[in-house]
């Protein structure tokens, strides 16, 4: 090797070694900037409720469950497709309390539901 191809040849290869540490050094000031940037946004947030802020139970203790049986709203049979909206009873309007106390029972291998159980 003649000692222009050499020097070509170092050139070269400190150039190559050049750019993965300058890549390098991009990232790492990236990351450092992004956690910068986390600590400032942390700061200004307000920070966790104390002990005696948090929620408390009412005076009458938790609220029960309330065990109870609602009337079935039947889905309208008719030519026109229905949206979400329009479904009665399926949360823009409420169903109402049973005047029975038991559950309907489906009979064995039956469709339709026993109301004499």
């Amino acid at each position: 090797m003649s000692t222009v191809s050499m020097n070509i040849a170092v050139s070269h290869g400190l150039q190559l070694g050049l750019w993965p540490f300058l890549v390098g050094l991009v990232v790492v000031a990236l990351l450092v900037g992004a956690f910068w940037m986390g600590v400032r946004v942390r700061r200004r947030e307000s920070e966790p409720p104390r002990p005696e802020e948090q929620p408390r139970l009412p005076e009458g203790g938790p609220v029960g469950e309330v065990m109870e049986n609602r009337e079935p709203d039947e889905v309208p049979r008719g030519g026109d497709r229905l949206t979400p909206h329009e479904l009665r009873a399926h949360g823009n309007l409420g169903s109402r309390t049973s005047a029975t106390s038991s559950r309907p029972r489906w009979e064995n291998g039956g469709g339709e539901p026993d109301e004499r159980r």
